[in-house]
């Protein structure tokens, strides 16, 4: 259908639905903009999420990395910053492929509308000034026939009446005659103006207001396709990123299958595996003889035990379960690790080094054959601007040979530690269990027992910090009491006053014994 010929007098309505056109596409404008914003906005938050719980740089995180379900949460999250990333690209796709377009679309579709609009106006003004001044030639045509009808008559008055001279007769009959033909003249432009008028209203509402309107109709027609293609964008961008989107799931999907909670047990083992032997069973002390006692080897208590207590009062602390309460980075040998978990720290130790070693030595390598390239070719560079730079890095080698070498020492030493402590454990003996660097806490009922006599003194060489239970920490110098000697596992019993003993490493202190202290030769 034609607006043209159907709403040939709907023009203030026509004028009114195309500004509601216009409105929507400003409203379906905003709504994406909107959208946009939300989707700028949910990408932001999510990318904020995912940095939120990124791993930070520290040993622990680092710790967390080795089991498969962090490194899945890692995965995860990488994941999720990169799905971030696709509503990031929904939003430029909005704003770009519909937002921006519909605001150039929309001045141009005002600046249309306006033009259409004034030509509909201006020929509605020219009708409407044609249709006056047919009126008015109609109105001038009635009134000269009124006045010619009137002129008519006075002619007639004067000629019946015999008192009229002749003169005034004829005068009357040119004045009906000059009436008559005003009347003629009227009447001929009456009918010529009507018969134009006629033509140009015809014309009005049988071509140039139809064409008009066809053209706000075809105007409509675009507006509304506008919109229809606009709102096909509308979700084609969103399908656009669906194949990346599924990608980022999948990949999330296969980090969660990347999961074995076997590999991540296995794991603990290797982390927290301590490699001491599980203490044996307790000797029965028989109380009943006279006799001078001697801790069990596997006893968890010290000789404070020569005291009676009430066997309602054992707490049994068993070593496994015993919370450590001192924390910290350790001794740089890591002496206060247990046995397996310091052959590690270690072996790593001497790793890195043995790295920095040979990235040391594949400089000097470079530099000697960059000297030895200006030795042959002066032109080049001078050889001597070299040698400082091999002077510092043969200083760095040196000093990492020497780090690595110590820790191989110490490495060494401390695997044969582990295995002598290993020996004694397998042998049934009634010597006291050796103190390791997983020493657990006292038991607090023998807080109050029998003091343990001093057997000789020492002297602290280092430092010891005493990070586990049943050590004690030391300062370089200090002097202390020794109350237990060394029983081949490395370790001295010492004591600092009536409260303060445990053990320290017996290659710390410096010990001086006293042959004649009860007690002296106990256990050795």
């Amino acid at each position: 259908m034609s607006w043209g010929s159907e709403l040939w007098d709907q023009f203030d309505n026509l004028e009114k639905h195309t500004q509601w056109g216009i409105d929507f596409v400003e409203k379906y404008t905003k709504f994406v903009k909107e959208r946009s914003e939300i989707e700028t906005n949910y990408a932001k938050q999510i990318r904020n999420l995912s940095k939120k719980y990124q791993p930070k740089k520290n040993s622990r995180e680092e710790e967390e990395s080795k089991y498969t379900f962090c490194r899945a949460f890692l995965t995860s999250l990488n994941e999720l910053n990169d799905y971030a990333g696709q509503h990031e690209v929904i939003a430029e796709n909005l704003t770009s492929q519909i937002i921006t377009e519909l605001s150039r679309y929309l001045q141009d579709l005002k600046a249309e509308r306006k033009s259409h609009f004034h030509d509909g106006r201006k020929a509605q003004q020219h009708i409407e000034s044609s249709w006056k001044q047919l009126e008015t030639c109609k109105r001038r045509f009635e009134r000269d026939c009124k006045e010619a009808d009137r002129a008519q008559q006075y002619f007639e008055r004067m000629d019946a009446d015999i008192n009229v001279t002749k003169a005034d007769v004829e005068k009357a009959r040119q004045q009906a005659q000059v009436r008559h033909q005003m009347a003629a003249d009227s009447k001929s432009e009456y009918s010529s103006y009507l018969q134009k008028f006629n033509q140009e209203q015809n014309d009005h509402y049988f071509t140039i207001i139809p064409n008009i309107f066809q053209k706000l109709q075809d105007m409509e027609e675009r507006r509304i396709d506008r919109i229809g293609v606009c709102m096909k964008t509308f979700a084609d961008v969103d399908r656009q990123v669906l194949p990346i989107v599924g990608k980022c799931l999948d990949g999330m999907t296969k980090a969660a299958e990347s999961i074995e909670p076997k590999t991540d047990s296995k794991q603990v083992v290797e982390s927290f595996k301590s490699g001491f032997e599980p203490p044996g069973d307790v000797e029965f002390e028989d109380y009943g003889q006279a006799m001078k006692r001697t801790v069990s080897d596997t006893s968890l208590s010290n000789s404070k035990e020569a005291r009676e207590k009430p066997a309602g009062k054992s707490k049994g602390k068993l070593w496994p379960f015993i919370k450590n309460k001192n924390k910290g980075s350790g001794p740089e040998d890591f002496s206060h690790l247990p046995p397996e978990q310091r052959r590690k720290k270690l072996q790593g130790k001497i790793d890195e080094l043995n790295k920095d070693i040979q990235k040391e030595m594949d400089q000097r390598d470079a530099l000697t054959k960059m000297r030895d390239v200006y030795v042959k070719n002066p032109q080049m560079g001078d050889p001597a601007s070299v040698d400082p730079r091999l002077s510092e890095i043969g200083q760095n080698i040196e000093k990492l040979q020497f780090e690595a070498q110590k820790f191989e020492v110490t490495a060494r030493m401390a695997a044969t530690q582990r295995s002598r402590i290993q020996r004694l454990r397998s042998k049934p003996t009634s010597t006291p269990s050796p103190p390791t660097s997983s020493t657990p806490e006292f038991d607090d009922e023998f807080d109050d027992e029998e003091t343990l006599p001093t057997i000789g003194t020492c002297k602290a060489l280092y430092p010891f910090e005493g990070h586990n239970e049943g050590t004690i920490a030391v300062a370089e110098g200090e002097l202390l009491y020794v109350i237990e000697e060394d029983k081949g596992d490395g370790w001295t019993r010492v004591r600092r006053n009536e409260d303060e003993e445990g053990y320290v490493p017996s290659s710390y202190v410096e010990v001086f014994l006293e042959t004649n202290a009860k007690g002296a030769m106990t256990y050795i």
